[in-house]
């Protein structure tokens, strides 16, 4: 794993709302095809671009994940981190790494529904971890953060974001 002075982008995170961050080497990130399976029939806000079956196969991510030797993992508390992690993105893209490329976390939620034929915002829209496959909470705990199960709407949460930086 390298750094390549990407630490200073923890900082970033935080001041964008996440409560931390932490650069991770890619090899930590763990797929498994039980997680897409999950996500394309466990949960109830599916939406049609941004889930499973039109995001890539754990497969498909793994091969993605080997081609960076860098990412960024974003801890939220309470919070969806998938604005934060879109903003990242687009500054680490103007620092001059040209394939960072963002993750969110759960259903995409820009639109109430989505369009049958193309996704409406395209350029903010991104897949979250789970829908293309990636273990979350195996990847977060190999990473040293804390992960539990939300049994119910008044528990703490944490969530999570990715960019993978090259």
């Amino acid at each position: 794993m390298m750094d390549n002075g990407l630490s200073r982008f923890i900082d970033t995170a935080k001041n964008l709302g996440a409560y931390d961050a932490k650069i991770i080497d890619p090899s930590t990130i763990k797929t498994a095809a039980w997680v897409r399976m999950k996500c394309m029939y466990g949960c109830k806000h599916r939406k049609v671009h941004c889930c499973p079956p039109n995001t890539p196969t754990p497969k498909e991510t793994q091969e993605i994940v080997d081609c960076y030797k860098t990412a960024l993992l974003i801890h939220c508390k309470d919070k969806d981190p998938s604005e934060t992690v879109l903003k990242l993105e687009r500054a680490i893209f103007l620092e001059g790494f040209y394939k960072v490329i963002g993750y969110g976390c759960g259903a995409c939620m820009l639109c109430k529904t989505c369009q049958d034929e193309k996704c409406a915002n395209p350029k903010d829209a991104r897949p979250s971890m789970e829908a293309c496959g990636i273990d979350v909470y195996e990847t977060v705990r190999t990473n040293g953060f804390p992960i539990e199960v939300v049994k119910d709407r008044k528990s703490n949460g944490n969530y999570y974001g990715l960019l993978l930086i090259e």
